[in-house]
This record gives C-alpha cells, structure tokens and sequence, in this order.
C-alpha cells in the first residue's frame, strides 16, 4: 500500500554548499501525489518541484532538481534517501531556500525526523518499477549499471589514493530495515584538499567536520573518527537510494556502481526511461511489498540514538 507521514514534521539546518539556513517542513501527501518539493520563498505557480526524472538536472557535487519555470531545488539525496528507505511514497516538502540542510551528513537524522512523525498507510495499492533490460552508463573508468532483480539489490565499489579510504566495496539487499540497519548514519566524505578547492569557487560554505568526514593524508580529521570501517563505500550506497527515487518509485533491480557519482547515476535512470522496454511499472502484490525497503521497520533499526 502506497505511504505517507503521519503528521508534520520541522527540520531546520544549514546547506551544505550555501551555507545557509534552511527551514523545512516534511507534510503528509494525498494518493499517487508522489514527492514534491514546494519552495515557499517562490511565488506561485513556480515554486512546486516533483521529484521525477523530468526534472532532474546533471550535477557533480549533489543531486539537483528543477521545474519547467527554472526553479532548483538542490543537495536533496540524503532525503530521498530517507524517504525511501523508510517507504514513504507520498509527502510535501515545504523548504525555505533552494538547498536542503546537510545536518550531519548522513541520512539518519532525517530518518529519526520521519519515524517520529509515523507513517500512515493509504489504502491504495503502491506500483513499484522492475527493471527488465540491463542498462549501462560510463564515463571512463567509471560506471553505473541497473539489471533486473526480485528487490533492490546495491553493490559499489570506489578507489582512493588516500591509504585511509583506499579500495572498499560493499553489496546489499535493501529489503525491510536495511538501509536503517546498514546505511542511514554513513557520512558524506572528502578530501581536505577538496575541501579547500570548493570553498575557493564559493561551494562547501557550510561544510566542517561537524557534517562530513574529511580525510587528509591516511588520518580522519573529523571528531570520533568513523563509524564504520567502510563508512565512505556505504554513504555512497546511500546516495544510491536517493538518486534513484528520483525515478519517481520504487525500483526492483540491481544498481552496480564503480567510482560512480550523482551525475552517473541520474544518467543510467536517464538511459532506463529513455526506452520503454528497459522497464515496466507493476502493482505491488504481497510478494513483491515483503521485498521493497520501509515494510517493517522499526526504531530499533537505527544504530544511533533516535
């Protein structure tokens, strides 16, 4: 059955790339409404931002979206990830500025925000997408595939030249908690050096160790270290689950990155949607619901404090 948050839900931060505060509010949604973003700092009729593969617009450093008037809406993957790894398929997302907090970086705080508002169900069957064609998308050694699967299957692998990073992979099923399990508390990572170079073209104004992990030379800067040993291959996945619902559903499918990014990742749902044959949109049955992430979460799922 298709979801929505129970009540509203406030949840204030600073972007990560502006630096600015931002205040946003996380509604309930009616049926077949999807995610929609709705800028309250945009006059009407321009300030409605769905998340949909239509409004997707290629970006290196973070998931951008924007409608036909022009208006963004940016930074918004930790979120949908949130979202979709709780099962929530409908919800407004009202936002006062173009960018949605970074927090701490992960996606848990956005977890602990939705689970305290509670999930309503709507009494409507849910259609999820399955894959039925591998799809593919490079950029040198770089790539993003998606082949048919019974659930949403990740796997990822990065390099780094840093020894503190180095070569990680890491593969999961992503049915029932396992993004809260598994995934939600893993940090947006970086260079130092990175760090530096963005600031000095105006981004990452409102990065610091508070809300990334910053590696410099084999150490981790950030208080506490990590959180886990492969921390920075599973925020990737996270991005993962966020980047695709922008696909506007759930995906039954395996998603297999190599030192992939936003932008390849929102190319591959590109290349999916750009053939009808690559996939077919079915009503969720109880086979398939037992499969997708959010059916049977529960607090306890967290491993941070919610």
């Amino acid at each position: 059955m298709q979801t929505t948050v129970l009540r509203d839900c406030v949840i204030i931060g600073t972007g990560l790339h502006s630096g600015k505060p931002v205040r946003m509010r996380l509604r309930p949604a009616s049926v077949d409404s999807g995610v929609t973003f709705m800028r309250t700092d945009v006059a009407k009729p321009a300030r409605h931002i769905q998340v949909c593969p239509e409004n997707w617009v290629e970006a290196t450093l973070c998931t951008v979206l924007e409608n036909a008037h022009g208006v963004q809406v940016t930074t918004v993957e930790h979120l949908l990830a949130a979202l979709h790894g709780c099962g929530v398929h409908n919800a407004l997302i009202e936002i006062d500025g173009p960018e949605v907090p970074i927090l701490d970086g992960s996606a848990e705080p956005f977890v602990r925000h939705i689970l305290k508002a509670g999930l309503r169900n709507l009494d409507v069957p849910l259609k999820v997408l399955r894959v039925l064609r591998s799809v593919r998308v490079d950029n040198g050694r770089a790539f993003a595939r998606l082949d048919p699967a019974d659930a949403l299957e990740i796997a990822f692998q990065i390099d780094f030249d840093d020894p503190a990073i180095g070569h990680q992979h890491h593969a999961l099923s992503m049915c029932n908690g396992t993004f809260l399990r598994e995934l939600s508390d893993c940090r947006t990572f970086c260079l130092r050096k990175d760090v530096e170079t963005m600031q000095a073209h105006g981004l990452a104004l409102g990065g610091s160790l508070d809300n990334a992990v910053v590696f410099h030379e084999g150490v981790v800067l950030s208080p506490g270290g990590l959180r886990r040993a492969d921390e920075p291959v599973r925020h990737k996945m996270l991005d993962v689950m966020g980047d695709l619902y922008v696909a506007g559903l759930p995906i039954l499918g395996r998603y297999e990155g190599v030192r992939a990014g936003h932008a390849l990742t929102g190319r591959l749902l590109q290349a999916l949607f750009a053939d009808p044959k690559n996939y077919e949109i079915v009503t969720s049955d109880a086979s398939i619901s037992a499969c997708l992430p959010g059916v049977g979460i529960q607090r306890g799922d967290m491993r941070l404090s919610a």
